[in-house]
C-alpha cells in the first residue's frame, strides 16, 4: 500500500523529500516493518530527508515482483513521472528483492535513477554513490540475497520432507471423506481443523483421519462403481450432482474431481507429497514419481487396499497406448463378432479404443476400416470431405481477409455470420464446394444456396478432385447466385467462365484503394 505522510509540525524545512519502501516476508523478525521504519527514520533524520510517502509490502516474498503491489505501485509512479519525492529509502539491498537474477534488482534501481530518484540503502555499510566500490558491493549483495533464498529453499524442502516421512500432513485442504486433526508434539489429539484454519503453535502437527461416515460411504461407493460396474468419472460426477451431494470446495462434481479421488493414496493411509513443486516461485513443475516424498501406512485408511489397487490397474490399462497393429486387430475382432463395423459398435466394445481414437490415429474411420478388411456398402467418403472442408473453411477465409488488408482494403466480419463487409462498399462470403465424380467419371461441383442474408458477392472456392485444397475460384454476383442449384463443370462456357479466376489476386486488386488522380 502507498501512504501519504504529513510533515512534522514545527520541524525545520526539509532539505529533500523522500519515499520509503518496506518489505517483510516471514523469515526473520529483524526485518519487521517496524524495525525497518525505525532504521530508515534515523537515516532520514541524519541526512536531512523528510519521508512523504510509504510503500509497504507485508508478508511478501522478495523472489518476484508479482504479488508485491506496493513495489509495483512504486515503479509505476516512478515510470509515469508522478512521484513527489526525489529519493527512495530502503532498509537494505535484500528488501528491494531477493531475485535469482541480480540484474533484475539492478534494473529496478536503474529505473528509479533514470527518473531522477536516488536510491539509498539505509542499513548497509556502503554509500550508494555510483562509485566502482559501491557497484561491486551491490552486485555481491544482490547475489548473496538470491543465494540465501536458494539455501533457504533447500532447508525448507528438507524439513517438510522429514515431517512427511514422520507421518505428518503438509498442505491445505484435507479433501473429501477425510479431515485434518491437530496433534501436539507427543501425538495427542487436540482439535479438528476446519477449512482455512492453521496451527498456531510451531510444535503442533497435523494428521489425516476419516471424515463423516456419510462421506466415507459415498467415497467407497465411487470406488466400487468405478471398479465393479465400470462407471467412468464423468458419469460418476453427473450422478453425484444429480443427487445433490456437496463437494469439499462448494462447486459441482467434475471428472477431474472424481479422478483425483480415485488416484489419491491418502485414502489408503499413505502420506505422499511433492508431486508438484514451485521452488523459488519460478514455475510449477510436475515431478516424476521417483522424486515424490512418501511414507506408507501413516494414516487410518478409508478405502480397502485391494479395491484401490484394482482402481489403479484399471486406470493404467486405460492409459495404455495401443500400437497400430493392436488397434487394427481389435477392429477385426469386432468385425468377426458382428459382421460389420460402426462407431457405435467400437464405442460399445469393452477394452477397445474409442472411435475418436481411431479417427485421430488413422485420419478417418474409413481408413481404419480398410486396414481391417471392411468396406461399408454405402460410400461414406462424403462425410470425410465435409469434415475436411469444415477445417479448411476458416483458413481460406483468413487468407481472403489477409490478402485484402495487405492490398490496402478494409474488412469487417459480421458477428454471428460468415459475411465479410469490404471497404464498407460491398459484402461477400466464402463458400467451399467439394468435387464429385459423375457416373461417367467427369468432375462436377454443385453449389447450393446458403440460408440467411445474401451477400453481394459469393467467393466460390472450387476444390480439387481430392478435396484437399482449392483449385480455382469463381466470383459470382448475387444475380447469378439466385439460381436454386448451380452446377459447375470442368468447362462451363463463357457465361460462367467469365467469373472464374485461378487465384484470389483479382479479388484483392478489386478491394485495393488508390488515389482519385490514379483512378482517373
Amino acid at each position: 500500500m502507498a501512504i501519504d505522510c504529513a510533515s512534522r509540525p514545527g520541524s525545520d524545512p526539509p532539505l529533500a523529500r523522500a519515499a520509503q519502501y518496506l518489505r517483510m516476508s516471514t523469515e526473520h523478525q529483524c526485518y519487521s516493518v517496524d524495525n525497518q521504519m525505525v532504521a530508515i527514520a534515523d537515516y532520514a533524520e541524519q541526512r536531512g530527508y523528510e519521508i512523504v510517502r510509504t510503500y509497504a509490502d507485508s508478508g511478501k516474498s522478495g523472489l518476484r515482483v508479482e504479488g508485491r503491489l506496493a513495489l509495483q505501485q512504486l515503479l509505476d509512479d516512478v515510470e509515469q513521472g508522478h512521484p513527489d519525492y526525489e529519493a527512495l529509502l530502503v532498509y537494505d539491498v535484500s528488501r528491494l528483492g531477493r531475485f535469482q537474477d541480480p540484474d533484475e534488482a539492478a534494473s529496478h534501481e536503474l529505473q528509479c535513477r533514470r527518473r531522477g530518484i536516488a536510491v539509498h540503502y539505509c542499513a548497509e555499510q556502503f554509500e550508494n554513490d555510483g562509485s566502482i566500490g559501491s557497484s561491486i558491493i551491490k552486485t555481491v549483495k544482490r547475489a548473496m540475497a538470491g543465494e540465501y533464498s536458494r539455501e533457504l529453499s533447500v532447508k525448507v524442502f528438507a524439513g517438510q520432507s522429514k515431517l512427511i516421512r514422520l507421518g505428518y500432513r503438509q498442505g491445505g485442504m484435507a479433501g473429501y471423506a477425510v479431515r485434518r486433526l491437530l496433534v501436539d508434539q507427543n501425538g495427542a489429539p487436540k482439535i479438528m481443523l476446519a477449512n482455512g484454519e492453521k496451527k498456531s503453535i510451531s510444535t503442533d502437527r497435523v494428521i489425516l483421519v476419516p471424515g463423516p461416515e456419510e462421506e466415507v460411504a459415498i467415497l467407497r461407493e465411487i470406488y466400487r462403481a468405478f471398479v465393479e460396474d465400470g462407471v467412468n468419472e464423468t458419469s460418476l460426477a453427473a450422478r453425484l450432482n444429480a443427487q445433490g451431494v456437496a463437494t469439499p470446495h462448494g462447486g459441482p462434481w467434475t471428472r477431474g474431481t472424481i479422478h483425483q479421488m480415485l488416484t489419491n493414496e491418502k485414502y489408503i493411509g499413505n502420506n505422499v507429497w511433492g508431486k508438484r513443486s514451485f521452488k523459488l516461485k519460478r514455475r510449477y513443475v510436475r515431478n516424476q514419481a521417483r522424486d515424490w516424498v512418501r511414507a506408507e501406512a501413516t494414516f487410518e485408511p478409508v478405502v480397502d487396499m485391494e479395491l484401490f489397487g484394482r482402481a489403479q490397474a484399471k486406470i493404467a490399462a486405460r492409459l495404455h497406448r495401443h500400437t497400430d497393429q493392436e488397434m487394427i486387430e481389435q477392429l477385426r475382432a469386432i468385425l468377426a463378432e458382428h459382421g460389420t463395423l460402426s462407431s457405435f459398435l467400437i464405442n460399445g466394445t469393452k477394452g477397445a479404443p474409442s472411435s475418436t481414437t481411431y479417427r485421430r490415429r488413422f485420419g478417418s474411420l474409413l481408413k481404419a476400416y480398410a486396414m481391417a478388411g471392411f468396406a461399408p456398402r454405402q460410400d461414406y467418403r462424403f462425410l470425410e470431405d465435409a469434415s475436411r472442408l469444415r477445417r479448411l473453411h476458416p483458413l481460406i477465409v483468413d487468407a481472403v481477409v489477409a490478402g485484402i488488408v495487405a492490398a490496402g482494403g478494409q474488412v469487417r466480419r459480421s458477428a454471428g455470420s460468415e459475411i465479410l463487409t469490404i471497404n464498407d462498399e460491398f459484402t461477400a462470403s466464402v463458400i467451399l464446394v467439394p468435387c464429385h465424380r459423375t457416373r461417367y467419371g467427369s468432375p462436377r461441383w454443385v453449389v447450393h444456396p446458403e440460408p440467411g442474408p445474401k451477400p453481394d458477392l459469393a467467393i466460390i472456392a472450387r476444390m480439387r478432385p481430392d478435396n484437399e485444397s482449392a483449385g480455382d475460384y469463381f466470383l459470382l454476383p448475387q444475380s447469378v447466385m439466385r439460381e436454386l442449384v448451380l452446377r459447375l463443370e470442368a468447362h462451363d462456357g463463357f457465361g460462367l467462365d467469365a467469373y472464374r479466376i485461378d487465384t484470389l489476386e483479382p479479388l484483392f486488386a478489386l478491394a485495393a484503394r488508390c488515389s482519385w488522380r490514379k483512378a482517373a
